[in-house]
Formats: C-alpha cells, structure tokens, sequence
C-alpha cells in the first residue's frame, strides 16, 4: 500500500503505563452458625422457621365460658332528627360444667352489644344441680312470660331439644337430657329464659339417691 510523504513523518504516540494500584485488601466472612444456616436456603433467603400458629412465645388462652348468639334484631326509634337505629342482643354463654346463663345487649353497634350481653349472661349466670353423669334427677317444668318448657331426664339418648332450649342444655353441659317446648311460642330469648328457669328449680343431687331411669 502506498503512503504519502505527510504520513511517513508522522511520529508514533507514547506509550502510557496504567499506574499500579495497591491490592485491595477483602475481610474474611465469617462462618455461619447452625441456627443462621437452618434459617437461609442454599439461595442465602432467609425462610420462615416459626411454627403455625407461633405468635412469638404466647399461648392463646381459652376463654373460661362459651357463648352462642341466639337471637339479633334491628330496633328503629323515631326521633325529631329522623330514625335511630340499634341492635338487641341475645347471648347464651357456659363453661359447659353446669353453669349457664342468658342475657341481652343493646348499642348502636353489633359488636359492643354482643359485648354486652356476654356480660349480662355471665352477671346472670346460674349453677345447674347435675347428678353424676351430668344429668337432671327429675322432670321440671317453668313458664317464662309466652315460653314453656318441660325438661325430662332421658338415660341413654343423649340431647333430645330444639331451638335455644338445645343451646342452653349444650352449653350446661347436660347430657342425656329431653326438652319440650310446650307453648307454640317462637320467641328465642323467652325460650332460652324458661329453660334456665327450668334448670334453676331443680334440686340438688344427694349422694345415694337414686336417679331417675325411665321417663
């Protein structure tokens, strides 16, 4: 290839050198331990190692009494301003060991009158005369304003009830037990009220006494 005479005088560039760097010097990594290796994968991520239902070393405790909503209604008032609305709360609540009761909350919020009708049923809450197997020794019966019930111990069969009356039995813990509602009311909280009315006539249970076996 042929060149021009500008370009053979064309003196060649220096050569510059890359200064030299010191080595950087790199910390060691320190060693894992067992706990930190078990709680990362081979990704390095670290993965959750608490257990379901872990909530940091506190144990849910089991509330003492049970409860049951029954019944719930919406109340309308008329005031000068317009309607004003609230909720009636009913609630069954036991530690089903013999000890029952009913009550009644009313707010403007669902949740503060459940609130308050778990209090009221455990304000009004009763002790049940059980025998040893956790049953009734005789028939009772109670009227409560339009409710009447009639309680039969049935050995062998467990809980023959219906509507509240069966909550209130279940939640007294009673077994082998028959509850009839007598009047053709359907009013829940009445019901609910004539069986702990019921229960609450009975006499206590004395050692040798013989129990009923037969309706």
């Amino acid at each position: 290839m042929d060149t021009t005479p500008e370009q053979k005088n064309i003196p060649e560039a220096p050569k510059v050198e890359a200064p030299k760097t010191a080595p950087v010097a790199v910390a060691p990594v320190p060693p894992r331990d067992s706990r930190d290796a078990h709680a990362r994968g081979g990704d390095g991520r670290r993965r959750n190692t608490r257990k379901p239902g872990d909530r940091g070393g506190r144990e849910r405790v089991k509330p003492e009494f049970d409860s049951k909503i029954i019944s719930i209604r919406r109340v309308t008032r008329v005031a000068a301003g317009g309607r004003r609305f609230s909720f009636s709360v009913a609630v069954v609540a036991g530690n089903r060991k013999g000890s029952v009761g009913v009550g009644i909350g009313k707010a403007g919020d669902t949740s503060l009158a459940i609130d308050k009708a778990t209090r009221d049923a455990k304000k009004h809450m009763i002790k049940v005369a059980t025998t040893k197997n956790m049953s009734i020794l005789h028939p009772v019966r109670a009227k409560y304003s339009s409710a009447r019930i009639e309680i039969r111990p049935a050995p062998g069969r467990g809980v023959v009830a219906g509507s509240a009356a069966r909550n209130v039995i279940e939640f007294a813990g009673l077994k082998d037990i028959m509850a009839k509602i007598i009047s053709p009311s359907k009013n829940k909280l009445n019901i609910a009220r004539g069986t702990v009315a019921a229960l609450k006539t009975l006499g206590a249970f004395k050692p040798g006494q013989k129990e009923v076996e037969s309706l």
